[in-house]
Formats: C-alpha cells, structure tokens, sequence
C-alpha cells in the first residue's frame, strides 16, 4: 500500500494500538465472568452461527444481487469470512454490550476462526473456481498474537492481583484511546484515496453487508439488550488482518485489498449509529449484570 503514510509505520502502530486495547480489557475482566457462558449457552451459541456462517452468507448474496465486479465482490466477501475484530470488543462494551458475554463471544469467535477460515476459503474456491488457501496455523498465530495473548495476560493480572489491574487500568484506557484515534486518523489519511476509488456500488455494498450483519446480529442475539448488542457489533465488525493475511499469502490482485481497505474504512462509520442507537437505550434500560 502505498500513500502518505508508510505500510510498515500503519502495521506497527496498529499493532502496539490493539496490543495495548485488547491487554487493558483484560484487565477489566474478571476471570469469574467468564463463567457466564457456561450457564447461558443458547446466545453464543447463535452469536458464533451468526457471525461465521450469516454474515458471509448475506455478503455473498448482496454482492452477487449487486452484480459487482468480480475482484470487487472477492475482496467484500473475504472481509465476511474474516471474524473477530480485536476493537470489536472495546466497542461492543462501550455501547452496553454484556460485561460477562461480550468477552467469552470474542474469544470464541477468535478461536473458532482457526478452522472457519480455511473451510470458508475452501468453500469460496468453488464458488469463484479459485485455488485459494490459508494454514491454520497462520490464522492461529495472527489471532493468537492480536488478541488472545494481550487479553489472556490482562486476565490473568487481574485474576492474580486486582488491586494492582484496578490502578493501572484507567491510565492504560486512556492511553488507548488516544492510540485509537491517532491510528484513526492515520488509517483515513493512507486510505482515504483507496476508499473513495472504490466506487458507490461497491461502497453500497459495503454499507448493506454491515447493516444486514448488525440486523442478524441483533435479531440473533437475543433476548437481552446487552447480548443482542455484543452480537450485532461482534458480527458487523470484520478482521482486516486476517483478510490481508488472505490476499497476502495469495498473491491477490490490487484491487481485492483496495477493497478490503475500503471495506475497513466504510465498516468503521456504517457501524457508528447502531452504537449511538444502543448508548441511548442502555440509559433508558436497565443492562443486565
């Protein structure tokens, strides 16, 4: 990628950017929450269902009734296979999703994407007659390294000493959250001519493929507020990493990550008025525990 901010400098940010978000959440996060899921299995259950098998049937079946290009259409499509956002989570929880589900859904979703994604590119290949291909063990690492390490480590400071994750974690949140809009505003300024190259078609698509995985998600995660929240914005969130993973390791042409960096960009702010619409609601609602 080129532009006026350099790939490697974007890489590196991003990388210490969602190191440090994913690491201050697990400070947050009780080791005993996570206990929750085992007494409510029916919403992870159809959060995973939905954000590994709905959303990237509803991308495929939007981008086909659009009649995209084909690279195009590829490129929306590898986005839906993608699960597992790493900022999935912070915006999952600061919209009101659940304290206990949000988490457990997360890491389910990263885990499971060991396998989702080399049998969803399987599949695909018969869909575009493609050779297409992607070890588990490049997606475990790439999970692994992002999110469950940072994560795993917040918990386990937490579980080990909370008086400790309880003083350091509001000056770590702080911290991320200037790294998030500093690497907001350098991922606008690298892809911002990307993005606008891409077209109104294929930014139309991008638009309905992130409502439909909102509408699923909501309408699946059920039937609490907050679960419903953790679900829709787990799905609607997609994992640009693991996409340009993808199109790396397969020699892709340009234009499949131009896409998939628009898609980035576009997803992010298509995602903002649930998230209000949510906010608003969980002040007028009291959120589960």
């Amino acid at each position: 990628m080129s532009g006026p901010v350099p790939e490697w400098v974007l890489t590196a940010f991003a990388a210490v950017t969602v190191f440090t978000v994913m690491f201050t959440l697990g400070l947050g996060i009780a080791a005993s929450e996570l206990r929750w899921l085992w007494r409510h299995p029916g919403p992870i259950v159809r959060g995973l269902f939905c954000v590994l098998v709905a959303v990237p049937a509803a991308a495929l079946a939007i981008t086909r009734g659009l009649e995209l290009p084909r690279l195009a259409e590829i490129g929306i499509v590898l986005m839906a296979i993608s699960p597992g956002a790493p900022v999935a989570l912070r915006r999952s929880l600061s919209a009101g999703g659940h304290r206990a589900f949000a988490p457990s859904l997360q890491i389910g979703v990263a885990a499971l994407a060991v396998v989702s994604m080399p049998l969803s590119i399987a599949a695909l290949n018969h869909v575009y007659a493609g050779h297409a291909a992607i070890s588990p063990w490049d997606v475990a690492r790439q999970v692994f390294v992002a999110q469950l390490l940072p994560l795993g480590l917040g918990i386990a400071i937490r579980h080990s000493n909370e008086p400790l994750a309880a003083r350091i974690e509001p000056h770590l949140a702080r911290i991320g959250t200037l790294l998030l809009v500093m690497l907001a505003v350098l991922a606008l300024v690298a892809t911002w001519e990307v993005t606008v190259r891409a077209g109104l078609r294929v930014a139309a698509a991008i638009v309905l493929t992130t409502a439909a995985a909102l509408g699923l998600g909501h309408a699946l995660g059920g039937p609490e507020p907050a679960t419903r929240t953790a679900v829709a914005i787990t799905s609607a969130a997609r994992n640009p990493g693991l996409a340009l993973l993808v199109a790396t390791l397969n020699s892709a042409p340009p234009a499949v990550k131009t896409t998939v960096l628009a898609y980035l960009v576009i997803s992010v702010f298509a995602i903002v008025p649930y998230v209000v619409w949510r906010r608003h609601a969980r002040g007028r609602t009291p959120m589960a525990p």
